[in-house]
């Protein structure tokens, strides 16, 4: 990515953009997603206002699949000699950056795509995606490139006009986009996409549904935030529990949060009442009871999972050669839990003095304790990790806003940089990268907040 002076693709005045031309899947592994999100090369003209994406040549590589591809925008009116001389010079490149035993007879051949569409199912054929796959895909997408080049305020009629595209597809499509351009450092794009995504939640029915379980999510975090400051009881826990029954969003988030809480003496404290009540309230007591039962059930089931996970990977990370290499690597799954197994294995080495194990151990105790810096806020980012959606961790970004500093920001840059193309554990690396969009999402806004 690089600043160039372009034509405002609207009213041709030049402008400063950040412009991508070479999408290559080996030096970027986030590259494709890119590419395929649409999330590049977005402008904002300060002259006529114009918000879309600038033209500009493209050149996709991956080596992987063995795929060269080129587009030349037709917009741009450029003859064919001259978009040879203009794409000549990255292709030269990509192929200068491969160690010889990678430079293959598909590098000579570049694929010609005639328009921006063919080259994204071009590159969806390589990954099996059927047309249908792809027909549904695109129609959310053309929605989306639609809605970023209508002005702010015509944006609400072309959302009702495209409602029946909005649902859970459309939203994880965005999340991708904005991931994506935070990821390449394309804070205008991903601006933009913001935008957007709030517009939708304003103003669909789909939106209003997320909006209110973010807010019933919410209400019962602050509930059981004000009932911790007076000194949080059994007695009031349950209260909190019964009032929010009505409820199943601030139920199942009352729950998860206060698990350590629903112990032994709880549930007799909850039996008490049931005995000491009749009719209805009995009935509705009695299937509360069942409900919390099965529900702290399916906690306890995730959290030994979760034990059998850690402990997993603390196995990996002690038969590595470079300990302390493999434990960065695996800061992403570093969690309480982790810690918890990290201190049980410690303590039972010291019992049964195994000097060896222990020495390795300590050093993935120490590994862990460099990085818990100023910016390093591991615990922070354990706690948007383990976050049940976006609400929850905007939540957590509000309470520690003080902590999402540049340091901040920065560490968990570099933490994402790490996960990206390992395969250890890519669903932790998926959270994470949700995490970091949605922590330079927060930092965006705030920033906008603080110039107004």
């Amino acid at each position: 990515m690089a600043k160039r002076t372009i034509p405002c693709p609207q009213c041709n005045q030049p402008i400063a953009a950040d412009i991508t031309r070479l999408f290559d899947v080996r030096e970027n592994p986030q590259a494709k997603q890119i590419l395929l999100s649409g999330a590049y090369n977005l402008v904002q003209c300060p002259h006529c206002g114009y918000q879309g994406q600038a033209p500009s040549p493209i050149v996709y590589h991956d080596p992987e699949k063995e795929l060269l591809l080129t587009y030349f925008p037709s917009e741009l009116h450029v003859p064919v000699n001259q978009q040879e001389q203009m794409i000549g010079p990255i292709i030269k490149g990509v192929l200068e950056s491969l160690p010889n035993e990678m430079r293959k007879a598909y590098l000579f051949k570049p694929e010609t795509m005639l328009t921006r569409q063919r080259m994204m199912e071009r590159i969806l054929e390589e990954d099996g995606i059927t047309p249908e796959m792809l027909k549904a895909q695109q129609e959310r997408i053309n929605f989306l490139q639609r809605l970023a080049r209508t002005s702010p305020e015509a944006r609400v009629e072309v959302i009702k006009q495209e409602e029946t595209l909005v649902d859970e597809e459309l939203f994880m499509i965005l999340q991708r986009l904005i991931q994506s351009a935070a990821a390449a450092g394309e804070e205008e794009s991903a601006q933009v996409l913001v935008g957007l995504q709030q517009d939708i939640l304003e103003n669909t029915d789909y939106g209003q549904e997320i909006l209110k379980t973010a807010q019933e999510q919410q209400a019962a975090i602050k509930t059981l935030e004000e009932a911790s400051k007076k000194g949080l009881t059994r007695e009031s826990l349950l209260d909190i529990i019964i009032e929010a029954a009505d409820s199943e969003i601030k139920l199942a988030t009352t729950v998860s949060m206060a698990r350590g809480g629903l112990d032994y003496g709880f549930f007799q404290l909850l039996s008490e009442r049931i005995e000491k009540s009749s009719g209805d309230k009995q009935a509705e007591l009695t299937a509360l009871r069942e409900k919390l039962l099965e529900m702290t059930h399916e906690i306890d089931e995730a959290v030994k999972e979760q034990e059998a996970l850690s402990s997993q990977a603390l196995d990996e990370i002690l038969a590595a050669e470079d300990i302390e290499e493999a434990t960065m690597q695996a800061l992403p799954a570093v969690n309480e839990i982790f810690l918890e197994v990290l201190r049980r294995r410690i303590k039972k080495a010291r019992t049964e003095e195994d000097q060896a194990r222990l020495e390795k151990l300590q050093k993935v105790a120490s590994t862990i304790q460099k990085v818990s810096a100023p910016g390093a806020n591991i615990e922070l980012i354990e706690k948007l990790i383990e976050a049940e959606n976006e609400q929850v961790v905007n939540v957590i970004l509000e309470e520690n806003s003080d902590e999402i500093t540049d340091e901040f920001m920065q560490f968990l840059m570099n933490l994402l940089n790490q996960t990206q193309g390992q395969k250890g554990n890519p669903q932790t690396a998926e959270k994470l990268q949700q995490v970091y969009r949605q922590v330079l999402r927060f930092s965006m806004k705030r920033n906008l907040a603080a110039e107004a």
